[in-house]
């Protein structure tokens, strides 16, 4: 017999009610569908604005995870070769850290991550204004589904230089990453950057 929505729980531990989002603009770019595994083959390939509302924010960060992009600047900065195509890897990983979230917090890691995504998502950014010959920058308000996306970019890259160098497992550090940000902590790689972000903008208006 199929499962209902209510029985169908991540890895078969974490149940999707009660998840609470803090920031109604979002709403509609994280999606909470119910799955087990982070894992939906590609269907989203190829499909543009498609991921946002119908592929899950769990398996949105499991395949950033995947390829963080550069991390640093472009010439020093290193790439995603550690993990890249080791997605079965990265889930039991994901599975993991997700254990010791719920260990460390007491709280559902589902909770945590949209938590951590909410705080880590900017508002303002600054764009590059071009005329006569003079380029200068000037702040733009973020849309919505870009403020997810960057949210997600700058936990995996908080993550993965936080994993670089260092003798923790990477299980741990993505625990701990997640459950600073979840608490907009200042020691979280991922809110320092926001932060920053917007402290440019606001120089920039």
């Amino acid at each position: 017999m199929s499962k209902s929505k209510s029985e169908i729980k991540l890895f078969n531990k974490w149940s999707f009610e009660n998840i609470e989002l803090n920031d109604f603009t979002l709403e509609k770019y994280i999606n909470l569908k119910t799955i087990i595994i982070p894992h939906s083959a590609g269907r989203h390939e190829h499909r543009r604005f498609w991921k946002s509302s119908r592929v899950s924010i769990i398996e949105r960060f499991t395949n950033r995870l995947l390829s963080p992009g550069f991390i640093g600047s472009r010439i020093k900065g290193h790439k995603s070769s550690y993990n890249s195509g080791k997605k079965n890897k990265l889930i039991k990983g994901l599975k993991d850290a997700f254990t010791l979230i719920e260990l460390r917090t007491g709280q559902n890691p589902v909770q945590v991550l949209v938590d951590a995504i909410v705080n880590t998502a900017p508002r303002e950014e600054t764009t590059k204004i071009a005329r006569g010959g003079i380029s200068y920058a000037s702040a733009v308000d973020i849309a919505p589904q870009r403020r997810v996306d960057l949210a997600i970019k700058y936990l995996v890259q908080a993550i993965g230089a936080r994993s670089h160098g260092n003798e923790r497992m990477f299980e741990e550090n993505v625990a701990q990453e997640l459950i600073l940000a979840a608490q907009n902590n200042q020691e979280s790689r991922a809110v320092k950057r926001k932060d920053e972000i917007e402290r440019i903008a606001v120089s920039a208006r």
